[in-house]
């Protein structure tokens, strides 16, 4: 039924299918001894931008929502956020997606560029010496004499050069640094016309950017209704002040769900993705839960045109695109997940077009390159150091600081490379907030020297003194600083960079949140 062409040599390993009749794949396995130290580092990439991506020490592993009551799940499909809802997590193993390294005695970086195709799940057993290399091809289907490619990957024993040489041929659409506001991470959705006015009023000429994030809309999904009661005016008069401000003027979307009590739920129920058995699929579960959107559905896409354009005329000229994991939650019939979401991903950028800046948020990064101007890298931040303790047991992509600070780091190779990262905020306020001042310094100096996207919630026009004074030094480290290197030490990240023609160095509790022997 099927011809397999391999070409393998002592780098690179690639692998066609040839399909000699009609045929649906399934999955394809292939095994890669390694050694693996006790002492050796694992770095494991996440599925998707929220999903914790760190070096891994030899006791630590991924939480296995499997372990968990079922009731847990159908409550809150924790799941459905990440590669849990169609990979298990092997006993005693790490999963990684299309690239990761070993970083010990035996180093290897292994990366893949067939993430159009198929994504590449890596899974590294410690204990076995072994990485299990599976091409996520699950119900792709091929015609009589038709070929696709499943494997398609590079190994380096140079970690360095491994990473360079994965993301060397990417580029960016745009290099443009941004510092900016979002009403996200102070009102959340409690916004109204008053509370973004005051702060667009208090809003300085340092700022680039003006994001009006989550609140607006009456539910999640019926984004052309704008909540009459919040924004008597509608957006158009934001819109305009904040280019009269000569600022770009950003808005929020989840394009790709709905939220279970919507109107798009209600009046369009054949919208919504379904699982074989005929159930609405989940995206997770926030707000009153949310339904992924089914693309095999052309009046799907005709709406998600439509609202994209609607603001897109009104003039708003960033988009914050949020939640878009969910698009290969239903892949596309006959495809895969990859080819679902490079589908998805283009169907945003097009409808768009190349005038329109977009943020990928919760987003298949690899997906995502070259498409997308700026991609978050973590998951959001906190105002507590890692979130409740309940969240940290369930959820993968947890809203956390403590994790998105790790990625943040980590994810630093793509920069400039493919996207340009987004870090997510940093907050120097002391109200509405539990973070400490040593953690929101560390949070602001990490931010600012490994992101393109520096974003705040906080009101500037109420800061005193000293905080006006650690604004200006985080502006200075985005706009002026080179990082020179990064290395992890168990608990501590040990960090330097260029700044003023300046040697800085310092080192990241990873544990606490702080930066310590900053010199």
């Amino acid at each position: 039924m099927i011809n397999i062409q391999q070409i393998i040599n002592d780098n690179h390993t690639m692998v066609t299918l040839i399909a000699k009749q009609d045929v649906t794949l399934e999955s394809a396995v292939m095994s890669f001894p390694h050694p693996i130290g006790d002492n050796d580092y694992v770095f494991a990439n996440g599925y998707q931008g929220w999903s914790e991506t760190r070096e891994f020490a030899s006791n630590e592993n991924i939480h296995d929502l499997n372990k968990y009551p079922g009731v847990i799940e159908n409550t809150y499909h924790f799941k459905q956020y990440g590669f849990q809802s169609f990979h298990k997590i092997p006993r005693g193993g790490l999963v990684a997606f299309d690239y990761a390294y070993i970083k010990g005695e035996h180093p290897l970086f292994i990366g893949s560029k067939n993430y159009k195709n198929a994504y590449l799940i890596i899974d590294i057993f410690r204990r076995k010496n072994q990485l299990l290399l599976t091409a996520d091809i699950q119900g792709k289907q091929l015609k009589a004499d038709e070929s696709f490619v499943i494997y398609d990957f590079k190994t380096c024993c140079d970690i360095d050069r491994g990473l360079e040489s994965y993301f060397s041929d990417l580029t960016c659409r745009s290099n443009r640094k941004l510092f900016g506001y979002t009403s996200w991470y102070n009102h959340y959705q409690d916004i109204s016309e008053t509370k973004i006015n005051e702060v667009l009023d208090n809003i300085d000429s340092r700022f680039e950017l003006f994001q009006i994030d989550d609140g607006f809309e009456t539910y999640i999904g019926d984004w052309m209704n704008v909540d009459s009661k919040k924004f008597p005016d509608g957006l158009k008069p934001i819109v305009d002040k904040i280019h009269r401000k000569k600022m770009v003027a950003g808005l929020w979307l989840a394009p790709f769900v709905a939220e279970t009590k919507s109107d798009l739920v209600k009046q369009h129920p054949d919208w919504i993705a379904r699982d074989g058995h005929g159930n609405k699929i989940f995206a997770g579960c926030n707000w009153s839960g949310d339904y992924a959107l089914d693309l095999n559905n052309p009046d799907v896409i005709a709406y998600i045109k439509e609202v994209l354009t609607h603001y897109a005329n009104m003039g708003f000229d960033f988009f914050k695109l949020d939640f878009i994991y969910a698009a290969n939650l239903c892949p596309l019939k006959g495809c895969t997940r990859a080819q679902t979401s490079e589908y998805a991903y283009n169907l945003l950028r097009d409808t768009l077009g190349d005038d329109k800046l977009i943020l990928g948020c919760g987003v298949i990064l690899s997906n995502g390159y070259e498409k997308f101007d700026y991609m978050r890298v973590g998951p959001d931040v906190s105002l507590k150091f890692d979130d409740e303790f309940y969240m940290r047991l369930f959820h993968s992509e947890r809203i956390s600081t403590k994790v998105t600070l790790q990625n943040t780091i980590y994810r630093y190779p793509s920069n400039g490379h493919g996207t340009l990262n987004d870090p997510d905020v940093f907050l120097l306020r002391d109200d509405n907030i539990e973070l400490s001042k040593q953690q929101r310094y560390a949070l602001a100096t990490i931010n600012a020297l490994y992101g393109s996207l520096l974003m705040t919630s906080d009101n500037p026009a109420v800061y005193d003194d000293e905080k006006q004074q650690l604004l200006n030094r985080t502006l200075n480290i985005f706009r002026n600083a080179r990082v020179s290197k990064y290395n992890n030490d168990g608990q501590y990240i040990h960090i330097s960079y260029m700044l003023d023609y300046n040697l800085i160095q310092f080192d990241y509790d990873t544990k606490k949140g702080v930066i310590l022997n900053e010199r």
